[in-house]
């Protein structure tokens, strides 16, 4: 039984109709931040506009035909099998997917030790914290195995093999079908070749969809459980700049924690035990100390969440219209909220800490996303490409057939979509998303089915052990004044944003029988709802009764929403969705055809990708130079003793004024982060930044503020990809830190030879 999942109302189904796509959701661990610049190549987008090397996500398997030759005159000096091999070690067996997507990571010794981003392992070290032990405040080491600490539910996934099933797929499919049809022959066809895999290797198996649903590839993943949290700097290191840099270059953020992964005596996947031995991975990287300078190789490898670069304008319109402002105003609501306690209870900071950067990450995100979407004009080049393709397909009869209904149905079905936007965004971002006992009290009325059934005591037994591990989870991280005062404000924020016909009927409750008195109402659901307290909660527990579950005054409130949403709404985005999605492969396979010279590489889906550029500088705007590195020197520089977001630790300040920056030093500074050309998205938080010569250099954490659009549209002039320079990564481990034991474990090259540290 699974309790702790939201159903994701940002988009039913599949479809890319709006940009508001659940990134605060776990999927990964949902804490990490996702980086934001994108991976498509929308070629010929921007009018004749020649397509560089540096732009694209690719599919590793596809490398030596589309890629290899361009990456040999960037600098690479690997075989295109040094990279992907499925038959003996090559880089990708070093890349680790985190949480089924959330994050990257990439094995950096030879028994499972992983280097990811600090947000990527931030819920771990948030989990593990508590009040005597702030491990969020003051960073943490193990300074031997025995004292690596729980992840707290973090999988570690290996890519076995990537395979084209595109023509399997295809040929159970008919253009007599409609939509609906046609999904659900793709999705039976995914489930029998993912359950061939998993009944002759037991390896996990993924069938995803390419192209809107043109091409699909089969991926075979092992998957690891026994991930432990080795080690993250201070939060003051690893999320230097907090929210004020965040998206922003330059950067000073020493943004990395460090896992492991454990596996049984056979090196093969196991659950949690002390017997359980650091994982022997196929490949790990070593890593550089010569550092990086400007036009040098650089390749990221990962695994990016999500892009859109074939939304259409009226997609991207309907985003800066109605969905992108409204997430911003709940957040922000959300955000001042949890502040306030926050500030006020080191207690509470630590409790929510996770779930205010999730919120705050993306936050930022749409804000940056709208300014630049219009900044860059993006509408406008949509649309101008949208006009040469109704040329295009008008040109030929055949073509107008084929593609000419496209980008009219698309107009038609976003029309209708916009109806449902505002509405759809609310109840994901103020109520599944907001308070945390009523959707909590939600999951939990699933109990009624199992509770209910007295043929079946042992299985009634261990389902409610399975829950009462789930509230222990819950409740450690909930503090009931905080949460009475989102309830608030989201039930005010709804009914705001919300036409009175469109609301749920709890709202007539409120208007009668509370006299339209929100803090009343939410009162009274606290003082009856067992799901106030854990000790409510656990007292239920004891004795649980399926009449509780259903007259529960918090599992009503949620249920109703989502009642209302599913009958009113789901019918008409459903339908409305099948129209988009058949428009959008149309749309897609025309583009492809109108454009033979182009390599299309296809949106980021949570699969293993390869982008690769060069470490450049960038000029965002008139009389504004930026260089591609920053040092130690400009953390020093933004110090303020009175902003937490930019507390420098006094060691950190004592290790700047000695100048001890031992052999991660460079003609006497210490680089902290730099820039390169790569385009990566959210996801790819924590994948490594590699030279020419297949060694670790940087660990990627961010996108820059000029590029917020890079999901939509390739900015080519100006779109970065920020990453933390590995030797201050080492530096901090081992000189702040004084954890040596950590990198000793590493393989450290320098001029093509080992060295030590």
């Amino acid at each position: 039984m699974i309790f702790n999942r939201k159903p994701n109302l940002c988009g039913v189904g599949s479809s890319r109709y709006s940009l508001v796509i659940c990134h605060s959701q776990k999927i990964i661990n949902p804490n990490m931040k996702r980086l934001i610049l994108s991976c498509l190549v929308l070629a010929g987008i921007a009018s004749q506009q020649v397509v560089r090397a540096d732009e694209g996500m690719w599919l590793p398997l596809l490398l030596k035909r589309l890629n290899y030759e361009d990456m040999k005159k960037k600098g690479c000096k690997l075989t295109a099998d040094e990279i992907y091999n499925i038959n003996t070690s090559s880089l990708k067996d070093a890349i680790v997917m985190l949480s089924g997507g959330s994050c990257t990571a990439e094995a950096i010794s030879s028994n499972g030790l992983l280097l990811t981003n600090h947000h990527c392992g931030y819920e771990a070290i948030q989990t593990n914290s508590t009040v005597e032990h702030d491990y969020l405040t003051n960073g943490f080491y193990a300074k031997s195995r025995s004292e690596e600490l729980p992840s707290g539910g973090i999988t570690a996934s290996f890519l076995v093999r990537i395979e084209d099933v595109t023509q399997r797929v295809l040929a159970e499919l008919n253009p007599s079908m409609n939509e609906t049809e046609r999904s659900a022959k793709v999705r039976q066809m995914a489930k029998t070749i993912e359950k061939e895999v998993k009944e002759a290797s037991g390896y996990d198996a993924s069938v995803k969809g390419f192209f809107d649903g043109n091409e699909y590839y089969l991926f075979v993943y092992e998957t690891f459980t026994d991930v432990r949290l080795v080690g993250a700097p201070p939060e003051s290191v690893g999320k230097f700049g907090g929210d004020t840099d965040n998206w922003m270059w330059p950067r000073h953020t020493g943004d990395f924690s460090l896992l492991r992964v454990y596996a049984g005596a056979d090196n093969k996947p196991a659950e949690f035990s002390p017997a359980n031995q650091p994982y022997q991975p196929k490949r790990f990287l070593p890593i550089s100390l010569d550092g990086v300078k400007e036009d040098d190789f650089t390749m990221v490898m990962g695994y990016p969440g999500r892009t859109d670069r074939y939304l259409t304008s009226y997609g991207v319109q309907m985003a800066l219209d109605l969905s992108n402002p409204a997430v911003v105003k709940i957040r922000d609501k959300k955000l001042k909220l949890m502040k306030e306690d926050m500030d006020a209870s080191t207690e509470i900071r630590i409790k929510y800490a996770s779930t205010y950067a999730q919120t705050a990450n993306y936050w930022k995100y749409f804000i940056g996303q709208s300014q630049q979407l219009k900044n860059n004009g993006v509408v406008e080049k949509k649309k101008e490409l949208e006009s040469k393709f109704q040329t295009w397909a008008g040109q030929d009869a055949q073509r107008q057939a084929k593609y000419g209904f496209a980008l009219r149905d698309l107009e038609n079905a976003y029309t209708d979509m916009r109806k449902v936007t505002l509405m759809r965004t609310y109840l994901n971002e103020a109520i599944l998303q907001g308070a945390g006992v009523p959707f909590f009290a939600y999951q939990m009325s699933q109990l009624k089915e199992v509770i209910g059934d007295t043929s079946n005591p042992a299985g009634v037994a261990e389902a409610i052990a399975e829950v009462r591990a789930e509230g222990a989870n819950f409740y450690k991280d909930y503090n009931i004044g905080t949460d009475k005062k989102l309830l608030e404000a989201m039930l005010i924020i709804y009914a705001e944003g919300i036409a009175k016909e469109e609301q749920p009927s709890i709202y007539d409750s409120i208007r009668t029988k509370f006299n339209g008195n929100y803090k009343a109402y939410v009162e009274d659901l606290y003082a009856r709802s067992v799901f106030a307290t854990s000790d409510k909660f656990n007292s239920f527990l004891d004795n649980p009764s399926v009449s509780v579950l259903v007259n529960d005054p918090a599992s009503q409130l949620s249920g109703i929403f989502l009642q209302t949403f599913m009958t009113n709404y789901r019918p008409q985005i459903t339908e409305i969705q099948s129209r988009i999605e058949k428009g959008n492969r149309a749309f897609v396979a025309g583009l492809r055809e109108m454009m033979p010279e182009k390599k299309f590489y296809p949106n980021a889906n949570s699969t293993m990708r390869l982008t690769y550029g060069q470490v450049k500088d960038y000029d965002p705007r008139d009389g504004v130079e930026y260089d591609e590195f920053t040092t130690l020197k400009g953390v020093i520089e933004k110090e303020d003793s009175s902003n937490p977001e930019f507390f420098v630790p006094a060691g950190l300040k004592a290790l700047y004024k000695s100048k001890d920056y031992g052999i991660y030093g460079e003609k006497g500074e210490l680089h902290t982060c730099f820039i390169s050309t790569n385009d990566i998205t959210g996801g790819n938080s924590g994948s490594p930044v590699i030279n020419g010569k297949g060694q670790l250099v940087g660990c990627a954490f961010d996108g820059n503020w000029e590029a917020m659009s890079g999901d939509i549209f390739f900015e080519d002039k100006v779109q970065r990809t920020i990453s933390a320079d590995i030797r201050y990564i080492l530096f901090l481990i081992d000189k702040l830190g004084g954890a040596g034991n950590i990198v000793d474990e590493m393989q450290l090259m320098r001029k093509g030879k080992i060295v030590k540290r």
